[in-house]
């Protein structure tokens, strides 16, 4: 049921509005922040849900000239201007600016929740046709990668393309250097160690990039019978270790800026080079992105000399933490499978596999921005839930 108003008035000389609910709870809305956001077609584009009104007209000091309350459901108000707002109670309480309410709204907003996860791992598994088919089954993948940070798609045909279907599916995917997709396999003179026999350390891919994809998908179209088995350990449940364990190490981590690089030639030629903290974190210290990829790492360094041990120091220990055994997941893909990933979050590698004259192992690879994966995650969610 919507909220509705048992009571409405105006507080501090007019500079507030006090909204009562008729659950006996109350919230208090800054008639700036009011007049900023009236409704009305000539402040408001509601075909495109944009606020027309210029920022040079509004006045930051504004008071209310009069506050009605016009039914249960929605409370008038009149500026000094004679403009008229209208405002419903559904939205008023949507955006209530307690600090419960904030959290809430954020909550639902960005999906903030995660489970953590070592060697013990549960590898979600949700079949392929079922997300491209089934908005409930679509829904329950992104909700699950976005908490756990990794599901497996499983049954999608062991052949180039499947990767297109799932873009499609979210949006679109990331067009980078590589291409659009990409393939994992065995190259003479290979532009990138992924494409090697050779074993992969943990890593996030692309930390050259000054906004790294947000979302990996890794299609198994070709496996090779010894080796080539994956890895994956939870970045955000290591950094919270790390922090714990060791506080400087952290500290260090989290603020100084690493120089990475790429240069080659794949879709088209290509030389990037970006500054970046292994470890990116949110105002109150937690981890919100891992930049970690050893392979890409510029021998170009842009700190004082003595700050370089300490550095090394703080990520062999990051990295220790990685490769523990009660941190790491190892699983060997099938043909067919879709290992789908929170690139920010999730860290990577492989174990090495024979190398011969013909290609045994072959991936498919594409990105995705958390972007686009939101998006289609908060659509998915108003057609399964019927939510606004």
């Amino acid at each position: 049921m919507s909220p509705g108003i048992q009571k409405v008035e105006a507080l501090d000389a007019g500079h507030f509005v006090r909204v009562e609910w008729e659950d006996g709870s109350e919230s208090r809305y800054p008639c700036v922040w009011l007049r900023d956001n009236c409704q009305c077609p000539l402040c408001f584009l509601s075909s495109a849900g944009a606020r027309r009104l210029p920022f040079e007209d509004l006045e930051v000091n504004i008071a209310v000239k009069e506050v009605a309350l016009a039914d249960r459901k929605k409370i008038s108000i009149t500026w000094p201007d004679e403009h008229a707002s209208e405002y419903e109670a559904e939205w008023l309480k949507k955006r209530c600016f307690s600090e419960e309410a904030r959290a809430e709204m954020q909550a639902y907003l960005f999906l903030p929740e995660r489970q953590y996860w070592g060697s013990d791992l549960q590898l979600p598994k949700i079949p392929f046709e079922e997300i491209l088919c089934n908005n409930e089954s679509a829904y329950k993948w992104l909700c699950t990668l976005k908490k756990v940070g990794i599901v497996l798609l499983t049954g999608a045909a062991p052949r180039q393309g499947e990767l297109i279907k799932l873009g499609h599916r979210i949006g679109f995917l990331r067009l980078t250097f590589y291409g659009p997709t990409w393939q994992v396999q065995d190259k003479a003179d290979a532009n990138n160690v992924a494409y090697t026999t050779g074993k992969l350390c943990f890593h996030t891919d692309y930390p050259v990039l000054h906004h790294p994809p947000g979302v990996q998908f890794l299609h198994c179209i070709k496996q090779t019978a010894a080796g080539g088995e994956s890895e994956v350990v939870d970045g955000f449940h290591v950094c919270n270790k790390l922090k714990k364990q060791n506080p400087e190490a952290y500290q260090i981590l989290s603020s100084t800026a690493v120089d990475y690089t790429d240069v080659g030639v794949d879709y088209c030629d290509f030389a990037v080079h970006c500054k970046q903290r292994i470890i990116d974190i949110d105002s109150r210290g937690q981890a919100v992105r891992i930049n970690y990829n050893n392979a890409t790492r510029d021998a170009v360094f842009d700190i004082p000399a003595e700050k370089v041990r300490p550095f090394y120091a703080a990520l062999k220990e990051f990295n220790d933490l990685l490769n523990s055994a009660e941190h790491k997941f190892t699983y060997k893909l099938k043909p067919g499978d879709i290992v789908t990933f929170d690139n920010w979050r999730v860290l990577h590698g492989r174990q090495s596999y024979p190398s011969g004259s013909e290609v045994t192992r072959h991936l498919e690879g594409a990105y995705a921005d958390w972007d686009v994966v939101l998006s289609r995650l908060r659509l998915l969610r108003k057609r399964v839930l019927n939510r606004d």
